[in-house]
């Protein structure tokens, strides 16, 4: 399959190894058919954060202090990837329940027209053998994919689908107001984190980058 390079987000479950095998395997799928991929647990933020709650270093007291203004970083920085750095999404809906995050992430990419496609290959569901509508029908298709080799082709699919209705309008500047100064702050981090090699550096620098970061996040300003 011949396309241009394009950047895929990759949504979903990332809390136990099993669900970060799980979302490396879509990851492989996408390279080996030539997309570039973002993959939150390698790339973003909560590569980090996510084993902070545990770490003997940090006190409760410091987690409370910096945690909140931690996680606004980690949103901003995901909605500008998702719409911004990313050309397309697919979200791995596999699990009892989805991915909460996911299905938010799924959602904002929904509303800003990107290429985007459901996996799941899990038997488990909520209505008599078919999963929510207000889910489903987010890959305009009302459908998932059930075979992770067949996620290349199915974006690609969904991808000439919407470029038939025109050039989108929620590209650039075509986001609300509110929208737009979470991609500015996500942006501004991605920056940081490009800058000063937050994932090269050891665990103790990473710690004072991370204070760093929750600063930033007191000093900007509100989303609405």
């Amino acid at each position: 399959m011949k396309h241009s390079k394009k950047r895929v987000y990759c949504s979903g479950p990332l809390f136990c190894p099993e669900e970060q095998w799980g979302m490396k395997a879509i990851a492989d799928v996408l390279e080996k058919a030539g997309y570039d991929t973002f993959l939150p647990q390698r790339d973003g933020l909560e590569k980090y954060v996510m084993g902070l709650a545990n770490d003997p270093r940090v006190t409760n007291k410091m987690f409370r202090r910096i945690n909140k203004f931690v996680n606004r970083a980690i949103f901003s920085v995901d909605v500008y990837q998702i719409i911004e750095g990313c050309d397309y999404l697919v979200f791995n809906m596999n699990g009892r329940t989805p991915d909460e995050g996911g299905v938010v992430e799924t959602g904002i990419a929904f509303a800003v027209q990107k290429p985007l496609v459901i996996y799941k290959k899990d038997y488990r569901t909520k209505f008599n053998g078919s999963d929510n509508s207000m889910l489903t029908g987010l890959t305009y298709t009302f459908s998932t994919v059930g075979q992770m080799e067949r996620i290349p082709a199915e974006l690609e699919k969904v991808a000439a689908s919407l470029e038939s209705l025109g050039p989108n309008p929620y590209s650039g500047n075509g986001v609300p107001p509110h929208m737009q100064k979470v991609l500015s702050f996500g942006k501004k981090v991605w920056k940081f984190l490009g800058v000063v090699n937050f994932f090269e550096a050891d665990d103790e620098k990473r710690l004072d980058l991370l204070d760093q970061i929750a600063a930033m996040s007191k000093e900007a300003p509100g989303f609405a």
